[in-house]
């Protein structure tokens, strides 16, 4: 189980980091309704993450066992690398298009969040888990815990470190807006035009790494 976890930790982070879930957390507890809206969010956005993560680490589980001593399966690496592959195109066209087409502007969807009513909300967090980079990484999750043959259990524990480590950057600036909303308005202006500048850069930059990694997971094990 603790492979496991070490499989999944660099795979979480790169959840962690992720622009659009932290910025729809930031417009959302700077709009008026921040305060009832951003609980519903952070709720959806933790359910959401648990429930493709582990629907991947389900499908997962029709890769065939290995049958020899080896610890992996050969379809598994061969799926790791492919998961890595497409994580490495995904971060080098989001790193290309940032370059031609710079912009501090928020995508217009992302700009209407701040009028969502607690179950909009709640929907639109969870449905931040079924974009390609988060299914990709959810895959890659999948696949990590797949391949240590880890029983329901340890799956379990695996998945809610994952969920756990996913959902920081959305649960701490909710809770403490909740906390303590006016001390926190002027963070989150601050933190808002920080990501919007950097945002695509780092993650692009972190998706780079992860895919590099799990490919380099799946060359070890074939």
């Amino acid at each position: 189980m603790l492979q496991a976890i070490g499989h999944i930790l660099p795979i979480a982070l790169a959840v962690a980091i992720s622009s659009v879930p932290i910025m729809a957390t930031i417009v959302i507890l700077l709009s008026p309704k921040g305060t009832r809206t951003g609980l519903p969010f952070l709720i959806g956005w933790v359910l959401g993450m648990a429930v493709v993560v582990t629907l991947c680490t389900i499908g997962a589980q029709a890769i065939p066992a290995p049958r020899s001593d080896r610890r992996e399966a050969t379809a598994i690496a061969v799926a790791e690398i492919l998961v890595g592959i497409a994580l490495v195109v995904v971060a080098i066209v989001e790193w290309r298009r940032a370059r031609r087409h710079p912009s501090d502007a928020l995508p217009k969807w992302l700009a209407t969040v701040d009028k969502l009513g607690p179950w909009s909300a709640f929907g639109i967090a969870f449905a931040l888990n079924i974009r390609p980079k988060g299914l990709l990484l959810a895959i890659a999750a999948g696949l990590a815990i797949r391949a240590e043959n880890l029983s329901a259990g340890e799956s379990a524990i695996v998945i809610a470190i994952y969920t756990i480590i996913g959902a920081l950057t959305v649960a701490v600036p909710v809770i403490l807006t909740l906390a303590d909303r006016k001390g926190m308005q002027p963070r989150l202006i601050e933190l808002k035009g920080w990501v919007a500048h950097n945002s695509v850069t780092v993650t692009a930059l972190i998706l780079l790494l992860i895919g590099v990694v799990i490919i380099g997971a799946g060359l070890a094990n074939l």
